[in-house]
C-alpha cells in the first residue's frame, strides 16, 4: 500500500531552551513573558517552532542567538565567548500545547555571567530569574502579586534542566562554561555553590580541583577583581570527565 500522508495527523516540532547561567552568586534562568495566546502574559522557556530546512541543532543554536546574543560553543576554540549547548530531552505529551500536538525538543545552554536579556519576535519581556523562583508552582512576586506557574510543560523542562547541570558537575568539567576564559578557583568554587544550592569548604575545594588531572590549567596570572590578595587565575583543561569525580554534598 503507497504511503499516505494525509492518514496520519499533522503535528509540529519546537525547540525549548534551559538557558542557565550565574548572576549574583545564584543559579538563574532565562524566561521570557508570552506576549501572544496561548498563556499569553505567563513566564515560559525561550524557544521556538522548527522552521522547513533546519536541523534540531541549528534550530536550537537559532533561538540561543535570538534570545541571548550567543552562539554555540566551538570546542577547538577555548577562548571563545560562546556557550555550551546540549539536548536534554524530547517532551511529547499530546496535551502539552493547547493549540495543536507539539512535540519539544528541549536543549541546555550553561554560559558565563550574561547581560541583561532583550525581549524578541512574541515574547513581551524577558528576564533572568533565580531557578528556585521559577519553579516555585505558587507565591508572590515582588510587587506582591500571585505568581503563576511557567507555561506549557516548561516547569518540568526547567526542572529537568536543572538536575542535569547539577549531575554533569560531579562528573564532567562542565563547570567551567558558567566561568569566564580566566578565572580563580574562588570564582569555579561559586559557581559549584550556586548550581548546588551549597556551601563548600574553600581549602577543600582547591585541594580537589587543582589535584584532579586536566581540570584546571594555570596561566599564569593574577586577578584582584575578587578583592584581598592577587589570586591565580586558571582556564579549563583539556579532561572532559573528571577522576575523581566532584561528588554533591548531601543536603
Amino acid at each position: 500500500m503507497p504511503y499516505d500522508p494525509s492518514a496520519f495527523p499533522p503535528f509540529a516540532v519546537t525547540v525549548d531552551l534551559v538557558v542557565l547561567t550565574v548572576r549574583r552568586h545564584s543559579l538563574c534562568a532565562l524566561a521570557v513573558r508570552r506576549g501572544e495566546p496561548p498563556f499569553q502574559g505567563r513566564w515560559a522557556l525561550p524557544g521556538g517552532f522548527v522552521r522547513a530546512g533546519e536541523d534540531l541543532a541549528q534550530a536550537a543554536a537559532r533561538e540561543l542567538a535570538e534570545e541571548t546574543g550567543l552562539c554555540v560553543h566551538d570546542p577547538a576554540a577555548p577562548t571563545d565567548n560562546g556557550a555550551h549547548l546540549e539536548q536534554l530531552a524530547t517532551y511529547g505529551d499530546p496535551e502539552r500545547d493547547p493549540r495543536m500536538r507539539v512535540v519539544s525538543v528541549a536543549h541546555l545552554a550553561l554560559a558565563p555571567d550574561l547581560p541583561a536579556p532583550r525581549a524578541g519576535g512574541d515574547a513581551s519581556n524577558a528576564r533572568w530569574a533565580p531557578v528556585e523562583e521559577l519553579l516555585e508552582q505558587s507565591g508572590y512576586g515582588h510587587a506582591g502579586e500571585a505568581v503563576a506557574p511557567l507555561a506549557f510543560d516548561h516547569a518540568q523542562i526547567l526542572a529537568d534542566g536543572v538536575e542535569r547541570a547539577r549531575s554533569k558537575i560531579e562528573y564532567s568539567s562542565l563547570a567551567t562554561a558558567f566561568c569566564p576564559p580566566e578565572f580563580t578557583v574562588g570564582e569555579l568554587r561559586r559557581v559549584y555553590e550556586a548550581v548546588w544550592s551549597v556551601a563548600l569548604d574553600p581549602r577543600n575545594f582547591h585541594r580537589k580541583v587543582t589535584g584532579t588531572p586536566g581540570f584546571l590549567v594555570p596561566t599564569g596570572g593574577t586577578t584582584t577583581r575578587q578583592g584581598g590578595r592577587p589570586a591565580q587565575l586558571f582556564r579549563a583543561g583539556g579532561a572532559t570527565l573528571l577522576n575523581p569525580p566532584m561528588l554533591r554534598p548531601e543536603v
